[in-house]
């Protein structure tokens, strides 16, 4: 049978974690579920690693990991959510791809990701070595193999983004047709226009590159993805297949590849009992030996390029007008009220720019006093944002650093490396997709950026920093009137996010007002070391105060503190914390709190928390 068949499905979500949480905040608009992440993967991830197939009298006849026949590319930064939250789902998919090897000759249907999904071409080139660098060593740590091809980020690309590829070993990609320009056989000849998506997708081109590299690239079958993801082709799993066989030509009589690209949250997030449709029609194709499904690794084994292909470099899949939608006012948007523009895009971007630029030499400068490479050091980070465990940092370091580093420079160096990968997640593609600056994708590239800030902050960068920030966020102005600007909507949801030692230890103080054993010793990112801890009750009223302390298992900073938390009833919880400052450990405060409560002198708890921390949490 020389007639196969490949489905592709792009799975991602952007980075939405606080980052001096290293945790995902409630966010109401996911609702009912507590995130974003957490809701996708009930309607989408996890379904598909377990896609019903129905029998001609609606029982369930299969229950199949659609995961393990098709190609798949997931996300890094949610595969990293998906390990701690929902580790069924996660193992699953790492599952999937080893059998998918089994079923395809060795080939493994998991492709790799840039990083954070960055839009390449905009980027320098720095960063797009390190996002290609990233994605693979990420690739490798959860799959077990090195990948064979990668996902670009929206598809955008440029020459370099597929030389640096090339060069980290990667085989091939996937693009839209409508990216390709002309077309040739490889043993020469003349040209053929094929701009507009004329290009015939059942074949492998391949892409010659300036440093005599090259690289394959399959450009997906645009009519019938349209059609599933915009075009309800998913209401029926035994259409969808046919939709699939249909697209194969009677000429050439040669091998044929029909295969589509969608993003994956199109199979049971955005179109409900998608992932049934998906597992129905991959089913129904196979029994009826209709085609051999295959993925893009399998198939290039047996069918290597006999044409190549120039690509139009700075386009994009989801933008007409190039990789203009990550930058400017292009017109490309999802909809939103009559009116509204994206002027906004271009002066976010020019102050995420120069923030990279800015920051760039603060990085170098500190880092070549303890790092031998800098920045071959924050391409091997990726191995600490992996395991963050004491022992491998210290390994990490031992192999970069000059000299043994002592505690205080161990916090330099991860701070600066640190900063540096909140540099880079702040050009996460969806902060500039949508259609508001105060949406909650350009928030999120605002919290990485504020990151970065306060972490040079503390290497000693000037205060104006963040000003100069500001002035030019200033500049990028919201459709709504409530929010002004990108200055206002920093001042109202990014400052408001931002945690210090004395709010890590106020949460902490809550977890053990209300677990009482074991006492924890983890609070988000930040690991607890008690010194003591003293509770008091009486009748429906709770009172904690004690000392700890608290370190970053990101950067290694530590401070002790005192903490003290009241619980009145009901939802009503004060308290405080503050950097320790003497031996006495907030001993007049529990001994004094113990003789309010006695007498029920509850205006007089809350004068003690006032006084001892200057205000309520």
């Amino acid at each position: 049978m020389e007639r196969y068949i490949c489905v592709h499905g792009h799975f991602y979500q952007p980075p939405r974690h606080n980052p001096w949480l290293e945790a995902i905040e409630l966010q109401d608009s996911a609702h009912p579920f507590h995130d974003w992440n957490e809701r996708i993967t009930a309607e989408c991830y996890a379904p598909n690693t377990a896609a019903r197939i129905l029998d001609s009298t609606d029982r369930i006849g299969q229950i199949v990991n659609n995961y393990a026949r098709m190609s798949f590319n997931f996300g890094p930064t949610l595969l990293a959510w998906m390990e701690q939250q929902a580790p069924e789902v996660y193992a699953a998919i790492v599952s999937a791809d080893h059998a998918s090897q089994a079923r395809f000759a060795g080939h493994g249907s998991a492709l790799a990701q840039a990083y954070n999904h960055m839009i390449l071409p905009l980027a320098n080139r720095r960063d797009k070595y390190t996002q290609i660098l990233w994605g693979i060593d990420d690739f490798a740590h959860r799959f077990g193999r090195q990948p064979e091809g990668m996902w670009l980020p929206e598809t955008a690309v440029d020459l370099e983004t597929l030389d640096l590829m090339a060069e980290l070993g990667i085989r091939f990609t996937i693009l839209s047709p409508t990216q390709a320009r002309r077309v040739r056989a490889r043993s020469g000849g003349v040209w053929r226009d094929v701009s507009g998506g004329h290009i015939d997708p059942t074949m492998p081109y391949l892409q010659r590159l300036p440093a005599g590299r090259q690289i394959t690239v399959f450009f997906y079958h645009a009519a019938i993805s349209r059609g599933i993801a915009f075009e309800r082709l998913l209401a029926n799993g035994k259409e969808f297949a046919e939709r699939l066989v249909e697209a194969f030509s009677a000429q050439p009589p040669g091998p044929q590849l029909v295969h589509i690209a969608t993003d994956g949250e199109t199979y049971g997030h955005h179109h409900r009992f998608g992932e049934m449709a998906l597992a129905y029609a991959l089913d129904y194709i196979e029994t009826n030996n209709l085609a051999r499904l295959t993925n893009y690794g399998a198939y290039l084994e047996h069918h290597p390029p006999t044409h190549e292909v120039e690509v139009i470099a700075n386009t994009a899949w989801s933008c007409a007008h190039g990789v203009e939608r990550w930058r400017s006012n292009c017109g490309c948007r999802t909809g939103g009220p009559r009116g509204w523009q994206q002027t906004w895009r271009t002066p976010l971007r020019e102050a995420l720019d120069w923030l990279r630029d800015t920051l760039a030499p603060v990085y170098e400068q500190h880092g070549s006093r303890v790092l031998h490479d800098p920045w071959a050091v924050r391409d091997d980070y990726i191995t600490v944002i992996l395991e963050r465990s004491p022992h491998h940092v210290e390994r990490f370091l031992h192999r970069h650093a000059r000299r043994a580093l002592s505690a205080d420079e161990t916090i330099v160096a991860l701070k600066l490396l640190e900063m540096q990968h909140q540099a880079m997640l702040m050009y996460t593609s969806c902060g500039w997709f949508f259609d508001e600056l105060s949406g909650l994708e350009p928030r999120q590239v605002m919290l990485h950026a504020a990151r970065a800030i306060h972490l040079a902050h503390d290497l000693g960068c000037a205060d104006t920093l963040e000003t100069d920030f500001l002035e030019r966020l200033a500049r990028a102005k919201s459709n709504l009137p409530e929010y002004r600007d990108g200055r206002t909507i920093y001042e109202r949801f990014i400052r408001p996010a931002m945690v210090g030692w004395e709010q890590v230890a106020v949460q902490y103080a809550m977890r053990a007002l209300f677990e009482t054993s074991p006492t924890p010793r983890r609070v988000y990112c930040y690991s607890v070391l008690l010194e003591h801890l003293q509770r008091l009750t009486a009748t429906e009223t709770q009172f904690v105060v004690g000392r700890a302390r608290f370190t970053s298992e990101v950067t290694h900073d530590t401070a002790v503190l005192d903490f003290g938390v009241w619980h009145r009833g009901d939802h009503h919880l004060y308290g405080g914390a503050y950097i320790a400052q003497d031996a006495e450990g907030g001993q007049s405060l529990f001994q004094e709190a113990r003789a309010a409560l006695t007498r029920a002198d509850f205006s007089a708890i809350i004068r003690l928390l006032y006084d001892h921390f200057g205000a309520s949490t």
